[in-house]
């Protein structure tokens, strides 16, 4: 069966998401007075860290932050899930104000975003060729599940009710949303739809800082609170023969996952890494067994991709 490791490099290519050393390019529009004094915080405090630390990592700085005792790691956790909301943000216009809210997973307003048309292309692709054993993602955004629809993906225990409205304008409270495709989507450093008290029909957590994630920072640990999605994650491999890595980027300091793709990739016999810069000598380290090979994301590597998948 097929699997697939999506990586930042995917939502990169699909919505210009950025990678973690790009996060704090503070490329938001602040809604309202309390989002703009945020975001001049946030921006204040990087651009002095940077003055004290010219030559070190994005991820250092988030390390740095989420160990300070004053505001810094509240504004640096909101900022992240922020960032990465942004484009998924929706502005309902009423007479006397405007609401807001990151796109729901089941809203047709979603397709109105070049980039969930674009994941949805490649994705459509895989699944009508080959039938999937699951996707794991380290990404916190919601394309995969814009893409698939709550009738198209599981967290892992298909018939999952998700807690929340369903699809706007509709929008009706009384009926449950569930989880109802065959997919298994293993989210194993979190999402913008997921707090700790569970998991949700859109990405508000994106906007309120609230978002259950593990922050982008070196050697970053799995939250015991995603110990579910990270056995899940376990399941989907060891039942895979062919995967395709897609914008993962094999990063000496992500040992966890490394040490968890290595762990359970044993039966792999196929792997296609698809990526700009792909390191293909890291991929063969931790599946010696299997043929690596690589390829350009699309469409300049639509072809062989097309080939591969046969």
């Amino acid at each position: 069966m097929l699997g697939i490791l999506f990586g930042a490099g995917f939502s990169k290519w699909a919505l210009d998401l950025p990678l973690a050393s790009q996060l704090f390019d503070f490329k938001i529009t602040p809604f309202g007075v309390r989002e703009a004094k945020k975001l001049a915080s946030i921006t204040r405090v990087k651009n002095n860290w940077d003055a004290e630390n010219p030559q070190e990592l994005t991820e250092k700085f988030i390390a740095d932050a989420l160990t300070r005792p004053d505001i810094t790691k509240e504004l640096v956790l909101w900022y992240i899930v922020r960032r990465l909301s942004e484009p998924f943000i929706w502005e309902d216009r009423y007479a006397f104000r405007t609401r807001r809210h990151v796109l729901m997973i089941d809203e047709n307003r979603k397709y109105e975003v070049e980039g969930v048309r674009k994941a949805q292309a490649f994705i459509s692709n895989i699944k009508a060729n080959k039938e999937l054993s699951g996707i794991i993602t380290t990404n916190y955004d919601l394309i995969i599940e814009y893409v698939l629809g709550t009738k198209g993906y599981n967290y892992g225990v298909r018939g999952q009710k998700l807690i929340g409205r369903g699809a706007y304008p509709v929008s009706q409270w009384l009926k449950p949303i569930i989880l109802s495709g065959d997919i298994s989507l293993a989210k194993i450093h979190g999402s913008l739809s997921w707090d700790e008290n569970g998991d949700f029909t859109d990405g508000r957590r994106g906007i309120t800082g609230n978002a259950l994630i593990v922050a982008p920072t070196p050697e970053k640990e799995p939250s015991e609170l995603l110990g579910f999605h990270w056995g899940l994650a376990e399941q989907i491999l060891n039942k895979t023969s062919d995967l395709i890595v897609f914008g993962f980027a094999f990063n000496p300091y992500d040992a966890a996952v490394l040490n968890l793709l290595q762990s359970f990739g044993k039966n792999l016999r196929r792997v296609l890494v698809i990526n700009i810069s792909p390191k293909i000598d890291s991929a063969k380290s931790l599946w010696p067994q299997a043929e690596i090979s690589s390829s350009l994301p699309p469409p300049e590597g639509q072809e062989f991709i097309s080939n591969w998948l046969g």
